[in-house]
């Protein structure tokens, strides 16, 4: 009997450590921040943060690894599983994605550890080729580690269940590590400083300019991971340029130009769907196009005047025709307003009332002949609409006036990628989408609406007039 109590306080006491461990603790929200939590509860298949130093990114990386090894993932559905953790170099690995994992990863989880150099006495000082670990589920699960520098053949071959990689791979090695998770319907997921520009990740994951619904992607800074001192934030920033704090403070990437609006945050500008009241709907704006796409969107105001751009028609290669019908059938699926003929209305680039000798009628007199009458009188003023826009999407004073549902990945793309070029103007290039937002919030009223005034507000006015006049 005696034997039995010690055993069962020798389990009592190896469950109170357990709950001390680091992974545990992490697990129950100890020590993680918001950002990092976005991570882990993502479902999509090809998810990437990109963060500052510092900010909490790597660790986010490495803890998804022992949730998925472990199979106490908890967000996803658990099994044993098998992955690789790619580093740019076998020292990269050993300093920073190697010593997070055995960090997280419990002394009793490691079945067995296979080495590319140095001893088992003191794992982080040597090279690991594979982890072996003792599942939750019961079985092993298998970490590998791979390194950039070894290329593009050693990444051949195997079946995964997910890859992690901590900084920016070639896209290459990229491309093979996806074929490593296709058979088992895998994941990718990246964590990085973006140093080196716009690379490939910059467009293909930043942009998704393929529309791919599995990829996700956040930015992470400082001011994100709570547990980052503030006097050490102050120290680290005093000595760094302008663009260093952009990429090694915030996440962001940059080119030698700078970005056009520096003030989109895409976690703040970017909302999900609502069903938005139909008083709140205003009107339509077009950017027309032939070989370019023709952008067209749909902008509400609330009583505060805050805009939102609701729905987005985008494409190119296609005549009036097809173009007025696709921004109709939208129109039909919003319940949006019509005028008293019944038409619907827009605002469109005064270019379109032009004529050319391939067209007996203008853009807007083809619109016309398809139910949708545009209004040429928009203000085109380049710099002052620039500033515009700028104000709503984030104004001097902290106030955000400009959410975009995020099935506008057309708009979205383009505000993320537009540049200023040599002197003041911006890169004329992929901003279609841009121009008839410009034309929109420059053309306007500064509240579409007329609300009640109430009875303070009549007697104010009453006030102020007899002051006035004396009356």
């Amino acid at each position: 009997m005696k034997d039995i109590i010690l055993k069962v306080k020798e389990i009592e006491n190896m469950l109170e450590e357990r709950k001390n461990l680091p992974i545990f603790l992490y697990n129950k929200g100890k020590i993680v921040h918001k950002k990092q939590l976005l991570f882990h509860m993502c479902q999509k298949r090809n998810r990437w943060v990109f963060g500052g130093n510092r900010s909490g990114k790597t660790e986010c990386g490495a803890v998804e690894v022992v949730f998925l090894a472990l199979g106490v993932h908890p967000h996803k559905k658990n099994k044993l599983t098998e992955g690789w953790v790619v580093s740019l170099s076998t020292r990269v690995q050993r300093d920073v994605a190697q010593k997070k994992i055995l960090h997280y990863l419990p002394e009793y989880a490691i079945e067995k550890v296979v080495m590319l150099s140095g001893g088992q006495g003191n794992l982080e000082s040597g090279v690991i080729d594979f982890i072996l670990v003792k599942s939750e589920l019961g079985g092993l699960s298998k970490i590998g580690f791979r390194t950039c520098d070894q290329g593009r053949e050693k990444f051949q071959g195997a079946s995964l269940d997910y890859v992690w990689f901590d900084e920016e791979p070639p896209f290459d090695i990229y491309q093979e590590c996806r074929m490593r998770v296709l058979d088992k319907k895998g994941e990718i997921f990246g964590t990085m400083t973006p140093l080196k520009g716009l690379t490939w990740v910059y467009n293909q994951i930043y942009l998704n300019e393929n529309n791919d619904d599995e990829v996700w992607c956040e930015e992470m800074e400082w001011a994100d991971n709570p547990y980052l001192d503030k006097e050490e934030i102050e120290n680290m920033t005093k000595n760094m340029s302008s663009d260093e704090i952009e990429s090694r403070r915030y996440g962001k990437f940059r080119s030698s130009t700078g970005l056009v609006y520096p003030e989109f945050d895409e976690s703040v500008n970017v909302i999900e769907p609502f069903d938005v009241p139909k008083e709140w709907q205003d009107t339509i704006s077009i950017d027309p196009g032939l070989h370019n796409p023709l952008s067209a969107h749909f902008y509400c105001v609330d009583f505060d005047d805050n805009v939102y751009v609701v729905a987005e028609h985008y494409e190119k290669e296609r005549d009036v025709m097809y173009h007025a019908q696709k921004i109709k059938e939208i129109a039909d699926k919003l319940d949006w307003k019509r005028n008293s003929a019944g038409k619907l209305t827009a605002l469109i680039d005064s270019a379109a009332s032009q004529r050319t000798l391939a067209s007996e009628k203008s853009v807007v007199e083809l619109f016309a002949d398809n139910g949708i009458i545009v209004n040429t009188r928009v203000n085109k003023d380049m710099f002052s609409g620039i500033a515009t826009v700028k104000s709503y999407l984030k104004s001097a004073d902290g106030r955000v006036r400009l959410f975009i549902f995020k099935n506008c990945v057309n708009l979205i793309r383009e505000i993320k990628s537009y540049w200023w070029g040599d002197g003041d103007n911006p890169v004329k290039k992929d901003d279609h989408a841009l121009d008839e937002m410009r034309y929109y919030l420059m053309t306007k009223p500064k509240n579409t609406f007329q609300t009640k005034k109430s009875f303070i507000q009549k007697d104010k006015e009453r006030l102020a007039k007899r002051l006035k006049y004396g009356k």
